[in-house]
């Protein structure tokens, strides 16, 4: 695995914001699909500690501009490893290019994605990684609901899920199946806001769902950001919070 850029090895107190790059072993990955696609992506863990749990994030909508450096998932890796412990494996979907690459195949709007997500789980169970759980933002909800429950995960935190590609029929198998799912919804969504979630997400009732004021879909801003990462270390490494301002803390 190689090392972070150079950057992310400076003692210097930093404020952690925007696209500060914190200490962690970056390695660049491929995950090869049972339906014979390769795909593109990036692991990242503690630079000097082993992982308690793993992150294995999906990202937004592929024909909406979503991929493997959509903000919150690019901040997660380049934060989470150092601040919480955690191992962040975030990847391009199937037809999806990133500075990374290019991962082959065509959109699967939902349905393929679920080879590309056992194609990660696989990956991470080669690694060793503990505890995966998924982190599905906006599109990648859908294929977390959709898909997630064919693996051993630890559960899934949703973040502004559009509830569009997932039936209702999907989410309702959730319940009752013994992983735990968080529901982040924010207060102006542009798909679905708090009140229908709780509706919607009735069928689960066993869902935590986390109302966010003043929150919006794509979470733009630092403030929004950090909200939306410490809601993810509060259900997957409380220990670790609150998340530090500055690095070192």
């Amino acid at each position: 695995m190689t090392a972070g850029h150079p950057e992310a090895e400076s003692t210097e107190r930093i404020e952690v914001r925007g696209g500060v790059l914190l200490p962690a072993k970056r390695a660049d990955i491929e995950l090869h699909t049972d339906d014979g696609l390769t795909l593109v992506g990036e692991l990242s863990v503690p630079a000097d500690r082993a992982p308690v749990a793993t992150l294995l994030t999906l990202h937004p909508l592929p024909t909406a501009g979503g991929f493997m450096d959509s903000h919150i998932i690019r901040k997660a890796a380049a934060r989470l490893p150092a601040q919480a412990d955690l191992a962040v494996l975030r990847f391009n979907f199937r037809s999806v290019s990133s500075p990374r690459g290019r991962s082959e195949g065509e959109f699967g709007d939902g349905e393929t994605e679920g080879y590309d997500l056992a194609a990660a789980i696989a990956f991470l169970d080669e690694q060793g990684l503990p505890t995966p759980w998924l982190v599905g933002w906006s599109f990648g909800t859908e294929v977390a609901i959709k898909h997630g429950l064919e693996h051993e995960i630890a559960g899934a935190v949703l973040l502004s899920p559009p509830l569009r590609r997932a039936t209702a029929d999907e989410l309702a198998r959730w319940h009752g199946a013994g992983r735990r799912l968080v529901a982040v919804i924010p207060e102006f969504d542009d798909f679905l806001r708090p009140a229908e979630a709780r509706q919607q997400f009735a069928s689960v009732p066993e869902t935590e769902l986390v109302e966010v004021e003043g929150g919006k879909h794509l979470w733009v801003g630092e403030n929004q950001t950090r909200r939306v990462l410490s809601e993810i270390v509060r259900v997957v490494n409380p220990d670790a919070l609150p998340l530090g301002e500055h690095w070192p803390a």
